[in-house]
């Protein structure tokens, strides 16, 4: 006699939503998505992968300015004395992080290069607004144009093995490590 197992309702609900899945990411099927063995991922899991697919490939690509309502627009740090201009700052980085957006490596920048950083570079960017509870944008402010230096990482944020690894691409010693003068405290999610 052999005892066969029935499947759960949850078991056959899932298997359910995943077909249904598959067939709803086909259209946008490439050869990337055939680098994951799905077989070795549970259901569940490849299930809460293809959903998330979905929601980038259907997201709209709008400025995240326009993801406020009214669209965010900052006044010119130069129209803000130091303290308003911390207001602000403090104010629109809360506003960020509430949209899911998360600013790594700014100690380095004042809180004017910072809100400057905001305004001009990080707001009219055209960001796919995949609205999934777990998905954060992390914008890296290390690499931007606040500073003529393109190693600001290099300098204040990388590990030991990072800026060995990056000595060996680039044949070069690394610039001197300096410690950011601006330490915050900023909202943080998963990276």
């Amino acid at each position: 006699m052999s005892i066969t197992r029935l499947p759960e309702p949850d078991e056959v609900e899932c298997l359910l939503r995943n077909a249904e899945l598959r067939d709803q990411i086909e259209p946008f099927l490439d050869e990337s998505i055939f680098e994951i063995d799905f077989r070795l991922l549970p259901t569940p899991i490849e299930n809460r992968f293809l959903e998330s697919m979905i929601a980038w490939e259907c997201a709209p690509l709008e400025s995240i300015s326009k993801w406020f309502d009214p669209p965010l627009v900052l006044p010119s740090a130069c129209d803000l004395d130091d303290d308003d201009l911390l207001h602000r700052l403090t104010e629109i980085i809360e506003l960020l992080f509430e949209k899911r957006v998360i600013l790594d490596f700014t100690d380095h920048l004042s809180d004017r290069e910072l809100y400057r950083l905001i305004r001009r570079d990080i707001l009219p960017a055209a960001v796919k607004r995949v609205d999934i509870p777990d998905n954060f944008i992390h914008w890296n402010c290390s690499s931007s144009e606040v500073s003529d230096d393109p190693t600001m990482w290099l300098i204040y944020y990388a590990s030991d093995s990072e800026r060995l690894e990056w000595m060996h691409e680039h044949g070069l010693e690394p610039p001197p490590r300096r410690v950011p003068p601006y330490p915050r405290m900023l909202p943080t999610s998963p990276v």
